[in-house]
């Protein structure tokens, strides 16, 4: 078995009573073992090899095992040390955990660590469990297991134990049962299949030979050593850049015919294309970030909306979110909070943000220090960056102006200051 079950191929049957029939079973059972539709057997582990697959799945756990994952006090800003989200396991840096937690759930939809406690009963670290080895179900629920959720995990001894919610930290992916996500993989089997059955056909179309540039036909029998001298001939006097647009002479009753790419192959390629964009959509990845920029701009103001829109209506409400929620209610003490720093990624154009600054700053809502810990900037030392601004010109205009005294002045336009 490998390291944390990535490519551990173990599967079990439905036939076994003790499985529950969840979410996740169901897919199995209905999508796992067979070939598709497409003639192709898709898995977690084979889907990887779609290029579109590994990209969508790279990008998404990189960007959830990059982005600083902090602690904060409920309701405020203030930061507090958490070691279990700086360092949840004793052999992995803290990125390495973090991507492998979006790369289990991106594959299978489910991540599951055992949690390993101290003397003190505190959560020292988390222990990843292979993916395939977990079987989720609900039992009576208890005092000791208000949930009744129950895992059954195969451990690397081969003895099956069960667990519940105070051993075991469980992200879930997209479910409808509550107990477990579903596997997008096997939800999205067809297209993947169609993806990976397309590119193997044009691997062979390309590899078989039947994309010769011509046919040269004679009309007697050749022998191999005559239709090699032949075959050469022509390369030497009619191939390479120097002979383009050349006019060429055969004789002795050669004739020679120019194959092109059939209409149906080129189709191919392009319904290679149109499963790139539909492997994004499964993942929420738009097409600039799957390196398919064909009917779209790659760069400019589009672009930077576009990044925008991912982070806000895709990374965050579908991945970030659930995972700062569930690391909150399961590692954190009360009154903590888990929260990714995702300011970065929100970030405009330069201009943009200089005129949002400024405002916010002249209305008196943000102060120096605000602006610049969201540009990633330390605060002033000298403190005057918690300062926060007036508006002077509604100051000027509640405030007399000095030397101007208005009092017993009359109203009357026709009596001057002489009089």
């Amino acid at each position: 078995m490998s390291l944390f079950g990535l490519f551990d191929r173990r599967s079990t049957s439905l036939e076994n009573p003790s499985r529950p029939l969840t979410d996740a079973t169901l897919i199995e059972w209905l999508n796992g073992g067979a070939p598709g539709e497409a003639g192709v057997t898709v898995t977690e582990q084979s889907s990887l090899e779609m290029a579109a697959v590994y990209r969508a799945v790279s990008l998404i756990s990189g960007l959830g095992g990059a982005l600083p994952l902090n602690a904060y006090l409920t309701g405020t800003r203030e930061q507090v040390a958490a070691s279990i989200l700086e360092r949840p396991h004793p052999d992995m840096t803290g990125f390495e955990f973090w991507r492998l937690t979006y790369v289990h759930r991106l594959l299978w939809g489910n991540f599951v660590a055992l949690k390993r406690r101290d003397g003190a009963g505190r959560i020292a670290w988390l222990q990843p469990v292979a993916p395939s080895s977990v079987r989720y179900g609900k039992a009576r629920p208890t005092a000791g297991n208000p949930t009744g959720k129950i895992f059954e995990i195969t451990l690397e001894d081969g003895n099956v134990e069960p667990f519940i919610p105070y051993e075991v930290l469980h992200l879930p992916g997209l479910g409808y049962d509550g107990v477990s996500g579903l596997s997008p993989i096997r939800v999205a089997a067809r297209g993947i299949g169609m993806a990976i059955a397309a590119e193997a056909h044009g691997a062979r179309l390309f590899g078989s030979g039947n994309l010769l540039s011509g046919i040269l036909k004679v009309p007697q029998r050749l022998e191999q050593s005559q239709a090699e001298a032949l075959q050469q001939r022509w390369r030497q006097k009619h191939g390479g850049l120097q002979s383009a647009h050349d006019i060429a002479v055969i004789d002795s009753g050669a004739e020679f015919q120019s194959l092109t790419m059939p209409n149906d192959e080129a189709q191919l390629l392009e319904s290679r294309t149109f499963q790139i964009g539909e492997i994004g959509r499964i993942f929420g990845v738009p097409p600039f970030l799957m390196s398919n920029t064909e009917k779209s701009t790659s760069w400019g103001t589009a672009l930077e909306q576009q990044a925008l829109a991912f982070v806000q209506f895709d990374l965050h409400p579908q991945w970030l979110a659930p995972t700062e929620q569930r690391i909150t209610q399961e590692l954190l003490p009360s009154g903590r909070d888990a929260k990714y720093k995702v300011d970065g990624l929100l970030r405009g154009d330069s201009q943009a943000r200089a005129e949002f600054y400024r405002a916010m700053r002249e209305l008196g809502v943000m102060n120096a220090d605000e602006i610049r810990e969201l540009e990633d900037m330390p605060p002033i030392e000298d403190g005057s960056g918690q300062e926060y601004w007036t508006q002077p010109n509604a100051a000027a205009e509640t405030e007399p102006t000095p030397g101007d005294d208005t009092e017993g002045t009359s109203d009357d336009p026709s009596q001057s200051s002489e009089q």
